[in-house]
C-alpha cells in the first residue's frame, strides 16, 4: 500500500534554475494530496507524471507568495482541461478565499466547478480534514503571518483474512468482515478458533507531519511524535540564527533537534535560502545531530516504508 511524498520545490523565497518553491504530492493509498503551491507546481507535476486529475483536497501552509503563487493558475487550469463534479476542497489560513477569487474575478476567470475554502486555525491543534484511509490535523506554527503545519496519519486497517481458512473452516463470506476486525470464529462443530489462527496484521499505519514555516518550536514535539516522515524547514544554517530567528525560520541544526526530541524515524530538510552555494551544507550540519536526515530534492520521492 502506497505512502510516500513526492517534493515539487522546496526552496524559499526566490526561485531559479533547479530551484522551485514550496510544493509536495503526498500520495496514500492511490489519494493524492497537494500541500503548498508555489510558482510553477503545475509544470514540475506534469515533469513528474502527476495527474492534476487526482487532486481535489489542496493543504496550505500559508500565504506567503513561495507557498500559494502557483494555486490560481493550478486552479484555472484544471478548470480549462476537467470537469469536477465533487468540487476541490482547500485547507488554509484565514485571506486564501479573499486572495484566490480577487484573482479569478479580476482575470474573468470562471470555474466550472465548486470550489470550496475551509479555514485553519492556526493556534490550535485539532483534526480539520478526513477521508476513508487518512486524518489530517493542524499543527500550529509560528511565523511572521498566521502559518499551520499539516500532520496527515493513516487510519488503521483491519486485519488481512488468510484465504486458505475460508475453506478449511467453511467460513460464511457474512462473518468476514467480522473476522478482520478481531473476532474469532466458532465452527459449526462449536470449535472457536483464534483471530490469530484467521488472520494476519495488517500494516502499521504510517504518518508524515510538514512543518514550513517557523521558528524553532519546541511544544509541537508531542503532535508530531513516532511519525515516519518529518519534513522541516532549515532555511538557514545555524552560524546564522540570528537571522533565522528575525525572519522567524529555524536552522538546520533547529529542525535536527526537533526531529530527536520528537523521536522520528526520518527527517527531510528543506526551504534552502539562496544564499548559500550548497545544500549538502544543510544535510552536513542536520546530520551531526540527528544522522536519519535527508535532503528534500525537487523530483525526488521519499517512500515511509523505507524508514520502518
Amino acid at each position: 500500500m502506497r505512502f510516500d511524498l513526492t517534493i515539487l520545490g522546496c526552496h524559499s523565497a526566490s526561485p531559479g534554475k533547479d530551484r522551485f518553491p514550496s510544493a509536495q504530492v503526498l500520495n496514500i493509498q492511490k489519494n493524492i494530496y497537494l500541500i503548498d503551491c508555489g510558482e510553477a507546481t503545475q509544470i514540475r507535476m506534469l515533469e513528474n507524471g502527476i495527474k492534476r486529475s487526482k487532486i481535489s483536497k489542496i493543504f496550505i501552509s500559508h500565504l506567503h507568495g513561495d507557498h500559494v503563487f502557483g494555486l490560481a493558475g493550478f486552479i484555472t487550469s484544471i478548470s480549462l482541461f476537467e470537469q469536477r463534479p465533487a468540487g476541490i476542497d482547500i485547507f488554509s489560513p484565514p485571506g486564501l478565499e479573499e486572495m484566490i477569487r480577487t484573482q479569478l474575478r479580476l482575470s474573468e476567470s470562471f470555474l466550472s466547478f465548486e470550489l470550496r475554502f475551509h479555514v485553519v486555525d492556526t493556534d490550535i491543534h485539532q483534526l480539520i480534514f478526513e477521508d476513508n484511509c487518512v486524518e489530517v490535523f493542524s499543527i500550529p506554527l509560528k511565523h511572521r503571518i498566521s502559518t499551520t503545519g499539516f500532520l496527515f496519519k493513516e487510519k488503521k486497517k483491519p486485519r488481512k483474512m488468510l484465504a486458505d481458512c475460508i475453506e478449511q473452516y467453511e467460513i460464511p463470506y457474512q462473518k468476514i468482515k467480522d473476522i478482520k476486525n478481531g473476532a474469532d470464529f466458532l465452527t459449526k462443530d462449536n470449535k472457536l478458533i483464534p483471530n490469530a489462527e484467521l488472520t494476519l496484521p495488517p500494516i502499521p499505519p504510517r504518518s508524515f507531519a510538514y512543518c514550513s514555516d517557523t521558528v524553532f518550536k519546541p511544544d509541537i514535539i508531542p503532535i508530531i511524535q513516532n511519525v515516519d516522515l518529518l519534513y522541516h524547514e532549515s532555511t538557514f544554517l545555524h552560524e546564522d540564527k540570528e537571522l533565522a530567528d528575525k525572519t522567524m525560520h529555524s536552522t538546520a541544526r533547529e529542525a535536527a533537534e526537533m526531529a530527536t526530541l520528537a523521536n522520528v524515524k526520518c527527517l527531510i530538510i528543506g526551504h534552502f535560502s539562496v544564499r548559500y552555494k550548497s545544500s549538502n551544507l544543510f544535510l552536513e550540519e542536520a546530520q551531526k545531530h540527528f544522522p536519519n536526515t535527508v535532503l528534500g530534492e525537487s523530483g525526488r520521492i521519499y517512500k515511509a516504508t523505507n524508514y520502518n
